[in-house]
């Protein structure tokens, strides 16, 4: 066993591993093995560690919504992660209750879909979110924000 490897033993004995935030022995917001997140001490999430959890997430919630749908693959990339999104935001057995808006995306009818998504109480929940995927819906195209001028856009 490698001194790393030894060290995250020791620590996480000493330390414990706790898969959610949790207030530690003075009161400081902690994760994990003893990772201070807490704003008051300095506490952060790193960059890096923010999108190795974001990718971790993305792969939790696409993998059970591609085997639900097996159809997204035939859409194009715009249209995937508009759905994909959707998701990760309502959780894949949320958006599988979205059964007429999911039959207008397989069925290439884009704006009967947007306007689904429009008129629904997700909509109003999540105002811009919604706006940008409807538009993604409609168009096909990335919005600039996400392009960042590499490509076609909304």
């Amino acid at each position: 066993m490698t001194m790393q490897a030894r060290l995250r033993k020791m620590l996480s004995l000493h330390e414990g591993r706790i898969p959610h935030a949790y207030q530690d022995s003075l009161g400081y917001w902690t994760i994990g093995v003893g990772h201070l997140i807490d704003k008051r001490k300095g506490g952060r999430l790193p960059e890096e560690i923010i999108d190795a959890l974001l990718d971790y997430d993305i792969k939790a919630h696409t993998r059970p919504l591609y085997e639900a749908l097996p159809w997204l693959h035939r859409l194009d990339e715009v249209r995937q992660a508009v759905l994909c999104d959707m998701a990760f935001n309502l959780g894949v057995n949320g958006l599988l209750k979205w059964k007429n808006t999911l039959r207008f995306v397989e069925q290439g009818d884009y704006s009967r879909a947007a306007a689904a998504m429009r008129s629904s109480l997700w909509a109003r929940q999540v105002k811009s979110r919604a706006v940008r995927l409807v538009k993604m819906m409609e168009t096909g195209q990335w919005p600039k924000e996400i392009t960042d001028g590499e490509g076609p856009e909304v």
